[in-house]
């Protein structure tokens, strides 16, 4: 291949950054669980969040609900069970029909849950009262003074400013009372501010903290900023860095709609919040410094083209791209490299001199950020060439797997293979690589899978059994699909329901997997019964669809539909 990625680089940062929020952050925390190595796969984050009651440690508690609780705590398409679930990362179940919530999962898990879902319950008939004293209310708590004449807006229309935080760093919060402060009520008159709980991990509650500040800020100009000042952390494994911009400079370091604020979040793996003209970057030390160089190459470019030197660097990966090809991978005004990196997460820059560009047959293309953005963003841009310059990438490739934990592993597309596994604007291809949680992209006439050795396993079998399905219905012996397969559902279905199931031209499974994050296909067992086989490597991702599933299959027997 004709490409080449720098070695390691040692050490890390030294400015580090002091926040000045009036927020009060109570944790126990002493390290941060992302002050790991960046050459570490990052969608171990995402899988350590992957619960399921097979992995965790055994335990059980019953919580009785009333009925106006169960349908509080279930939420709308029990978002807020899944939200309960997710940031305690215990497994919540409410059987139909029963005023009993289930929660498995390990003992700090389980007293988590059950925490969430007394605050829940609180919510819906009053006030969430704190006792500060309570170690069990302060472990996982960040309290924010919100003014009183900010809380609105900090919560917007039915709560949506709340929920859209919540979602984005998986954090629970709550307008809260203090139990030790008798006074104090939710919009008691004359009180200053309102108290907002933030509930989460160290990370995702530092991310909401930050995004509150920002509203707040917004909504009265100066209420935080006017006691900032930038300068380095005192915390040594993980906290802020605060740097301060000209407002002049605001818009060209937040970019389009936020873009380049969330690239560079993103690349480094910081939290990256700007709150007024303070740029609040907030992680571990070298979290930290990749931010800051990044942010600070974004804003030279005011100036002019920079270059930056890549010799040394384990945050890059460097491409050579054929000149005849560098207008149409960068787009006009460029915006094929920008679609690259808002997908992926990258920060991408050309290194050559436009004086130096004829000069040589091709142009150095470097990509900075995580391992997986990295090399996510190299495989789009693999493709694109590709598809300009055909056998460029791809002239010595050859099929195969790698035996690393890292890697790529590659299949070559025969006959109409490969735009059967593409679909429509890539539909296909993009339900495998998300249901699969791998990276999934078709260069020339080949899938490159890659990933971790489980990530890539599971996204070359979804492939293949997709690909059998080619030329009709299919047995699951003859795909090997086993139950041993811990990634997998499989869930009979009546003949009088796979109709409805299945919808026009597949459409019903289609909509499930694009809700779900699924890829379902129907099959037959060794009795010839028909089966719908669930797969995706979340497993309350699997739990969702078959829920689906199965409300379809009772409206058919009730007579609700078909």
């Amino acid at each position: 291949m004709k490409r080449s990625r720098s070695p390691s680089r040692s050490g890390s940062r030294s400015d580090r950054g002091r926040s000045r929020s009036r927020s009060r952050s109570r944790s126990k925390d002493s390290r941060s669980p992302y002050s790991r190595s960046r050459s570490r796969d990052a969608s171990s984050k995402r899988r350590d969040n992957s619960r399921s009651p097979e992995r965790l440690p055994s335990g059980i508690d019953y919580v009785k609900l009333t009925e106006a609780d169960a349908a509080f705590i279930l939420g709308k398409g029990g978002k807020t069970k899944a939200k309960i679930a997710r940031v305690s990362k215990a497994y919540l179940e409410l059987p139909p029909r029963s005023l009993t919530l289930e929660i498995t999962g390990g003992a700090e898990e389980r007293r988590k849950a059950k925490k969430y879902v007394e605050c829940v319950m609180a919510q819906r008939v009053g006030d969430v009262v704190i006792d500060e004293t309570d170690p069990n209310f302060n472990d996982d708590c960040t309290i924010v003074d919100v003014p009183n004449e900010c809380a609105g807006f900090v919560t917007g229309t039915n709560g949506s400013f709340l929920r859209q935080v919540e979602q984005e760093y998986g954090t629970i919060m709550f307008f809260i009372c203090l139990k030790t402060d008798k006074s104090a009520r939710r919009g008691r008159k004359g009180d200053d501010d309102e108290k907002l709980a933030i509930f989460g991990d160290r990370r995702g509650r530092r991310g909401s903290e930050l995004k509150v500040m920002v509203a707040i800020e917004h909504r009265l100009p100066g209420h935080l900023t006017k006691h900032m000042r930038p300068g380095p952390t005192d915390e040594d494994e993980w906290g802020t860095d605060v740097k301060e911009l000209k407002m002049e400079e605001m818009s060209w370091a937040l970019g389009k709609k936020g873009a380049t604020r969330k690239k560079l979040a993103r690349a480094s793996g910081a939290i990256v919040e700007y709150v007024g003209n303070f740029v609040h970057i907030a992680g571990s030390p070298e979290e930290r410094g990749y931010a800051g160089e990044y942010l600070s190459w974004i804003m030279r470019q005011l100036d002019g083209p920079i270059q930056i030197p890549c010799k040394g660097r384990e945050d890059v990966t460097v491409l050579e791209i054929p000149q005849e090809c560098v207008g149409y991978v960068t787009g006009l005004k460029r915006a094929t490299l920008s679609r690259i990196e808002d997908e992926w997460g990258a920060f991408m820059l050309f290194m050559d001199r436009k004086e130096d560009a004829h000069k040589k047959d091709t142009s150095t293309l470097a990509i900075f950020g995580l391992r997986r953005g990295r090399r996510g963003a190299e495989l789009k841009v693999m493709s694109t060439v590709e598809g300009k310059t055909p056998l460029y990438f791809t002239r010595d490739v050859r099929e195969g797997d790698e035996r690393g934990e890292w890697g790529t592993d590659i299949y070559k597309f025969r006959g109409e293979e490969l735009s059967y596994a593409l679909g429509r604007e890539g539909s296909t291809k993009k339900k495998l690589a998300r249901a699969a949680d791998c990276i999934m992209e078709y260069v020339g006439e080949f899938a490159y899978i890659s990933g971790v050795k489980e990530e890539r396993r599971r996204g070359m079998r979804y492939l293949r059994w997709l690909l059998k399905q080619r030329s009709g219905a299919v047995r699951l012996d003859e795909l090997g699909v086993s139950k041993s397969y811990k990634d997998i559902h499989q869930v009979t279905i009546p003949k009088e329901a796979i109709p409805e199931v299945m919808g026009s031209k597949g459409s019903g499974l289609r909509s499930i997997e694009e809700d779900t994050g699924t890829f379902l296909f129907m099959a037959r067992d060794e009795d010839m019964a028909d089966v719908l086989v669930v797969c995706g490597a979340d497993y309350e991702n699997r739990r969702r669809a078959e829920h689906d599933v199965h409300l379809i299959v009772q409206d058919v027997k009730h007579g609700r539909r078909g």
